[in-house]
């Protein structure tokens, strides 16, 4: 953790309501599937086969509506918003940013699914008995990439944008109910907003069980083939309590090195083992395969969206894979769009969108597709136990797979440390979000306290053991589709939310006028051209820019402060947020969003014509202009006092033509001013 991630922790604290009524039904959902197993099981199947039959047609159609709405949101003239503050840059490499992406959203599943999904739906997906072998295997490739393309990554994109907005650009907390802001006002900060955030953690921590269940299962299956380990209930309770310990120490390490470095390294071993899954198979016709299933997705992807089987409904065939996967996308989404906003802050949306959507599906169909084909491929050569063996055990698929490719000793332990890592990344990242999500913290910039991660690792652990207790992966799987429900809810006021906010920021752009102040360069401001020149030519020390803080800009704002408040207007001079030396000066103005204009110091290269050979250094500070949604990018250094009132009087009226065109808007809404006090 960085000294400014350190800085101010003092103020962090749990949420107590979201916190302790989520761990209370945690607990009692825990304690119930664990002590009356043949109930819960009972119960869980038949609320599943309630929701498949009642809301089949629910999950079709909404999982289209995410992703309809997060492309048009980032085609459209919001695509250019940053994730935070206009002056902000993105925090982690492309590089690094798609490894983490990746891991946390799909990673561990790929290792389960890449075999068991295209091999199942090759022998008995609706509509395959009619079908030639070659027409069955292009079918069997197109559900495949449904059900893992960009439909899912729709409902991450949609959580992980809104979330990373509201929080990075209007400092709201780094939870869902930040993102209904624009509808409940601070009534987020009371029982719509704890409901809410109780409804998402529970939904992370099914929907990540979920995940960490199949994960153990396709893991004790690979010692087992390995190391002759049996597979048990035992066992795989023995390896949920091993690989919580690491995310664990992975968690408290934070996102910048444990998560950051495990996820990079996830990202190289998998594509080693692609890769030579490519060169030791069939690699021409694997390439064609690969080509082929791209075309069929793309070319039928409306088709396969909307196909709900209502004049011939194969309901088991239904509930197993493709509602499975919506209720699965959707109860991951609070986890991984969280995280997707964690690590996203200064990308633009369009950025953001066509990273999330783009990134994961690209290296999602290749891997897919010839890891998928390549089982395929042995099936219509004949290996019918291999076929059985996948269908009925698919955790063991991808060993019996890598035992017909040479170097089989060393592939599976790849795997199966790949199965490890993956797992790890997964918890780490699942602790990480769940103790954000339950915490109340003094900057959204910060993450939780250690110990709150510690002990969601833990819950994490307990939750995935009572549901393989349950029943194992049909209870976790019945679970998901039953807890993604009411969040799929959840997530279309989150689109009304974040549309109303954006058109909000749109109409802050039209009252904005030309990005120079007025007092900067006309010449009504009096200032002189030998003045501008100077200041163009002006690269000043840090001591230098502080002393015209404290000369120039404190009593331009102090004198601007005064005629406010005589005006009865709360109004006060304060050091800036990040405490660098900078001045702020804030005006309240009760229900609308406050007026906020700071002087921060920025420390710039010195361009090369500029230096000198007395200059002791290449670097120089900038006096830069903030406001609530960011920097503006000049600089006020050399101003006079009288400019330096001009410029603050300048943005304070485009900041009320704000205000009026918000009040004229038809259905207007009044953003947040950067007060997270209320939450209790």
């Amino acid at each position: 953790m960085s000294k400014q991630e350190t800085a101010g922790r003092g103020g962090d604290r749990v949420n107590p309501v979201v916190f302790f009524g989520s761990s209370l039904a945690i607990l009692i959902f825990a304690l119930w599937t664990i002590l009356f197993t043949g109930a819960a099981e009972t119960w869980i199947n038949t609320v599943l086969s309630w929701v498949s039959h009642t809301f089949g047609w629910y999950y079709f159609l909404t999982v289209v509506i995410y992703l309809v709405f997060v492309i048009g949101v980032a085609l459209s003239r919001f695509g250019d918003i940053k994730l935070g503050p206009a002056h902000s840059k993105p925090e982690f490499n492309i590089l690094s940013w798609a490894a983490m992406l990746f891991a946390a959203g799909i990673g561990i599943d790929l290792l389960f699914f890449c075999l068991a999904e295209p091999v199942t739906q090759f022998l008995s997906a609706p509509g395959v008995e009619g079908m030639s072998d070659a027409q069955a295997a292009r079918h069997s490739m197109e559900l495949t990439f449904l059900h893992w393309g960009v439909s899912g990554w729709g409902i991450y994109t949609l959580v992980g944008m809104s979330l990373a907005y509201f929080s990075y650009r209007h400092n709201l907390p780094l939870t869902i109910r930040s993102a209904l802001y624009p509808i409940f006002g601070k009534g987020i900060y009371g029982p719509i907003g704890h409901t809410v955030d109780i409804a998402a953690v529970l939904g992370t921590v099914f929907g990540i069980a979920t995940s960490l269940g199949i994960g153990v299962i396709q893991l004790n299956a690979g010692l087992n083939l390995i190391f002759n380990v049996p597979e048990s209930t035992l066992v795989q309770a023995a390896l949920v309590v091993m690989i919580i310990v690491f995310a664990t120490i992975s968690a408290v390490t934070g996102v910048e090195k444990g998560i950051r470095r495990l996820s990079e390294f996830n990202m190289l071993l998998t594509l080693l083992l692609l890769l030579f899954v490519l060169l030791a198979g069939n690699t021409v016709f694997l390439l064609n395969a690969l080509i082929t299933n791209v075309g069929d997705y793309v070319t039928h992807f409306v088709d396969l969206s909307l196909t709900t089987y209502a004049f011939d409904r194969p309901t088991e065939w239904l509930n197993a894979w493709t509602l499975f996967f919506w209720a699965w996308w959707i109860a991951w989404g609070p986890f991984v769009g969280l995280f997707l906003a964690r690590i996203s802050r200064g990308r633009s949306i369009r950025q953001f969108t066509a990273g999330t959507l783009l990134l994961p599906m690209t290296f999602m169909m290749a891997w897919m597709s010839i890891i998928g084909n390549s089982g395929i491929d042995m099936v219509m050569s004949g290996a019918n136990d291999f076929a059985q063996q996948t269908m009925n055990h698919p955790a063991s698929s991808i060993y019996l797979f890598l035992t017909e490719l040479p170097w089989t000793g060393i592939t599976t332990i790849v795997t199966t440390i790949l199965a490890i890592v993956f797992f790890v990344t997964s918890g780490d990242s699942g602790a990480l979000v769940l103790s954000n999500f339950t915490a109340i913290l003094s900057d959204v910039n910060h993450d939780a306290p250690t110990w709150m991660r510690i002990l969601w690792a833990a819950v994490i652990g307990i939750v995935t053991l009572a549901l393989l207790t349950a029943g194992g992966l049909t209870a976790l799987q019945s679970t998901t589709v039953i807890m993604g429900l009411p969040f799929s809810v959840v997530l279309f006021f989150i689109m009304a939310g974040l549309l109303m906010a954006l058109r909000a920021e749109t109409l802050k752009k039209d009252s904005r006028g030309p990005i120079q102040p007025r007092g900067a360069a006309s010449p009504e401001s009096g200032a002189h051209w030998q003045q501008r020149l100077r200041r163009a030519m002006s690269f000043p020390g840090h001591e230098q820019a502080r002393r015209y803080i404290t000369d120039i800009v404190q009593p331009a704002m102090e004198e601007v402060r005064d005629a406010l408040q005589q005006q009865d207007l709360r109004s006060e001079v304060s050091t800036t947020v990040d405490n660098d030396g900078g001045l702020g000066l804030s005006v309240a103005l009760g229900e609308e969003q406050d007026f906020l204009y700071e002087v921060r110091l920025r420390e710039a290269v010195t361009p090369a014509f500029a230096i000198r050979p007395h200059m002791q250094n290449t670097w120089y500070f900038r006096l830069e202009v903030h406001l609530q949604e960011g920097g503006e990018g000049y600089d006020l250094m050399d101003y006079t006092r009288q400019q330096v009132i001009e410029d603050i009087l300048d943005q304070y009226e485009r900041h009320l033509d704000f205000l009026q065109l918000c009040r004229e808007a038809p259905g207007h809404v009044s953003m947040p001013d950067n007060d997270t006090s209320s939450i209790s």
